[in-house]
């Protein structure tokens, strides 16, 4: 099994690696409340704790540990500079569409600030600049024309320049972010749950919700059959396992790499780093409490959709051979692992009300690559909605809004084409013929007739069998040999190597096969 701290995955982070977190005891009895947040990352928890401060009762509930899902897989930039870029989005949602979406963002980072304040959190946080810089092939007319989009956003400190003059690396012509922000993730998430419970709210781990139920009646049922009863009901689960369809068709499951390296202290000018490639790379640094001589450069990006991928170590790869070619104070390779994002056909996030249940259940999905500020705007929607205040941006986030736009279309019909195409998966004989021909410490898709066998072989050449049929709509899961777990290449479902839960939307574990 995998162990508690690489619940979706089995490399772990070096956010989860650098600190300790606290553990809460499973719901073992029946519970009320005014909320129940299903999912304690940052999604979450952020809504647990403006909930409380709002004097609500708030009971979380989580599946694995806090943060052991996406959130303890983030590189965690603070950032109102979005990768899909202001040109883009004011041609989908107009110039008050992207303001507001600068708007949003800026203010997520500006909570995130006040709340390690008033907390006394000690993650690490800090301002500093974001530098957009171009690839190898990229036209500087793409930052003339985010330039000029960021400024009618809002956003009119951001300056042109010729080279960003910082240590370490050479960015060229970029674009300059200013005010924007980095912190220790999970270092933070501790600061919340502590003020959450401080509260008088609870949190219960390794407590998997099964059934959501809104309305009069409203309450989610977990595996052991406990209940919690509330007036409303936040599912913040990265993707909501709730909704079978209707959200899955809006947004796709990526995966996303990272490699951190060790650097001498100083050798690199702290701050945020994007290019305009794609997929895009994202750096930035971590600091390392117990060291006085190095620090991390953690470098992303080679995202790919979820389950859709024949050489997982490849990617890796080439985020080495990319940092070591841009940043020649890299040494030694520190950690490396993967995280999945979702991205909503057009390119901004969801929070608000679920568009297929009672208006007294909430989601918060799509981040788009943002999820440490999507989290934290939609937590403030949220919080707005259930509070039953104005809220500027939740018209612009609305789950259930349609952009009737060309390219959302585009989008749209591209991802669901590439939904269907994997279904013939069923009609295969599947990845090998025998479980001899399965290494030890992996796992393939073993066709027996019409049933599709997830067999895992582990490294002492023992073999474990699930089917193969992703219980939420019926795909075939593929083998990811980076992170040894079940990717389902339809919805982003993923499973571990025994066929166990690691994130949804499918709410069950693949079935057993019995031999």
């Amino acid at each position: 099994m995998l162990k508690p701290d690489q619940t979706s995955g089995a490399n772990t982070t070096s956010w989860l690696a650098t600190a300790n977190r606290p553990t809460f005891e499973p719901l073992k009895r029946n519970e009320t409340a005014d909320v129940v947040v299903v999912g304690a990352g940052i999604a979450g928890l952020t809504s647990a704790y403006l909930l409380a401060r709002e004097g609500k009762t708030v009971v979380v509930l989580d599946d694995g540990e806090i943060a052991s899902g996406e959130t303890g897989r983030t590189t965690a930039h603070l950032s109102n500079a979005l990768d899909d870029r202001y040109y883009h989005l004011e041609s989908l949602f107009g110039e008050e569409g992207a303001r507001l979406a600068a708007d949003s963002h800026g203010s997520a980072i500006d909570r995130i600030e006040s709340i390690v304040r008033e907390e006394k959190i000690d993650c690490g946080f800090s301002r500093l600049d974001g530098y957009l810089f171009l690839p190898a092939k990229g036209t500087v007319k793409e930052l003339d024309d985010e330039l000029e989009a960021a400024h009618r956003a809002g956003l009119t400190g951001v300056t042109r320049l010729k080279d960003a003059r910082v240590k370490g690396f050479k960015t060229g012509e970029c674009l300059r972010f200013p005010n924007q922000g980095q912190f220790h993730i999970v270092q933070y998430i501790n600061g919340l749950a502590k003020a959450i419970t401080q509260r008088g709210s609870r949190i219960f781990t390794h407590t998997r919700v099964l059934e959501v139920h809104g309305g009069d009646d409203a309450r989610v049922v977990t595996a052991d059959g406990q209940e919690v009863r509330a007036k409303h009901i936040v599912v913040a689960t990265n993707t909501p396992f709730n909704d079978r369809v209707v959200m899955h068709t809006k947004q796709a499951p990526y995966r996303t790499y990272v490699v951190t390296f060790r650097v001498p202290k100083g050798s690199i000018t702290k701050a945020l780093y994007w290019d305009t490639a794609d997929p895009y790379h994202y750096i930035r640094l971590q600091e390392l409490t117990d060291s006085d001589t190095h620090e991390l450069l953690v470098v992303g990006g080679e995202d790919h959709k979820t389950g859709q991928e024949s050489n997982y170590e490849e990617r890796f790869r080439c985020l080495e051979e990319w940092a070591r070619e841009h940043y020649p104070s890299v040494q030694e390779v520190e950690y490396h692992w993967s995280g999945q994002v979702m991205e909503p056909v057009d390119s901004l996030g969801y929070a608000g009300h679920n568009p297929v249940d009672n208006d007294n259940v909430f989601i918060i999905t799509g981040d788009s690559g943002h999820g440490m500020t999507h989290s934290t705007l939609g937590a403030m929607i949220v919080t707005d909605l259930i509070q039953e205040r104005e809220n500027p941006w939740a018209k612009l986030y609305d789950p259930g809004r349609v952009t009737m736009k060309l390219d959302t279309l585009k989008e749209f019909v591209k991802e669901n084409v590439n939904v269907a195409a994997e279904y013939t998966d069923l009609l295969t004989g599947g990845d090998v013929s025998k479980e001899e021909e399965i290494q030890p410490g992996s796992g393939a898709v073993i066709g027996r007739g019409p049933l599709k066998v997830a067999v895992y072989r582990d490294e002492k050449g023992t073999t474990h069998e699930c089917s193969a049929i992703c219980p939420h709509l019926h795909c075939v899961v593929h083998w990811n040999t980076a992170e040894k777990s079940w990717d389902c290449p339809c919805h982003g479902s993923r499973f571990d190597p025994y066929g166990v839960l690691l994130n949804g939307p499918a709410a069950t574990d693949l079935p057993k096969v019995e031999g």
